[in-house]
């Protein structure tokens, strides 16, 4: 297939790559966004972090935890750009989105909350309500992403909005309750570490065994023409992939607000301070246009 100037602008933008490289792994991948992306990252061309899957959507992120801290929910709404997403009909809109999901607990997903009467006009299913706001602002919206938890066995739940809507979270902390402080302090500095770090997965062994040995093989052959032993390159492509956990692995990053600390490490001291262990159960991270 022929590779278009478009095509080469859009790869460049994903990875940072250069204009001839990026022109080259597409032809030599038929044009496949997703294989030159991952034949970049084999010759060391791309950023590890850079997805195809990124979207250029605009909207906002929202979400509301419960004065008893048992109830959480977190809901991603996308529009074209920033001036709709500012506008009080769109933010009221999200805002409802919230407040319906909160109150209504089989909500958990986007097609259960599209086909749901829409709580401020009951008339209308979501999915009707949202086609009525499209037709009013004249852009092209969709409920991209929704998460509830709801706890019945101690801990607390926390949320955070970063960047003005642009990255929210919502995390499951164990181990104390909402009326102890520290606990709470601790469980929003988790929340904000989440917002601010982007892991994907909270420990190591939760990785899926083929997602880890895929990012092995790319570290292969980046070392692949190198002239040294092979328990050297090996050694190699196990340092790169303990530095992978650290990014991708929310127990193994650094602490944004002390580095000379893992997350790990914080919720030991913690556990010791007040005398139970206190982990992380779950967690859900939205940031607009990315999946």
């Amino acid at each position: 297939m022929s590779i278009t100037t478009a095509d080469i602008k859009h790869l460049r933008e994903l990875t940072g790559a250069g204009v001839l490289d990026c022109k080259k792994v597409l032809q030599e991948t038929d044009g496949d966004i997703e294989k030159a992306i991952e034949l970049l990252r084999k010759k060391g061309l791309a950023a590890a972090s850079k997805k195809a899957s990124r979207e250029a959507n605009d909207g906002l992120v929202s979400a509301s935890v419960s004065d008893d801290r048992t109830t959480g929910v977190l809901v991603e709404v996308n529009c074209e750009t920033d001036f709709v997403a500012r506008t009080d009909d769109f933010k009221n809109f999200v805002e409802a989105l919230v407040r319906q999901v909160s109150e209504q607990p089989g909500l958990d997903n986007v097609e259960a909350l599209l086909a749901a009467p829409f709580i401020d006009n009951e008339s209308n299913t979501v999915a009707q309500q949202l086609t009525e706001l499209i037709a009013t602002l004249g852009e092209n919206m969709m409920v991209r992403q929704v998460a509830r938890f709801e706890l019945n066995d101690g801990g607390l739940l926390d949320s955070y909005i970063h960047t003005g809507g642009r990255v929210g979270v919502l995390v499951d902390v164990a181990g104390g309750s909402a009326d102890n402080s520290q606990f709470a302090e601790l469980a929003h500095d988790v929340a904000l570490q989440i917002a601010a770090a982007a892991p994907q997965y909270i420990t190591e062994d939760e990785i899926p065994a083929d997602v880890t040995e895929a990012e092995r093989n790319i570290y292969r052959a980046q070392v692949a023409e190198d002239k040294k032993p092979d328990d050297i390159k090996e050694r190699i492509v196990e340092g790169k992939l303990k530095k992978w956990y650290t990014q991708v692995a929310l127990m193994d990053q650094e602490f944004v607000k002390d580095s000379n600390l893992t997350i790990a490490q914080l919720l030991k001291q913690h556990s010791k301070a007040v005398g139970t262990e206190i982990r992380v159960r779950r967690f859900a991270r939205f940031e607009l246009g990315v999946n």
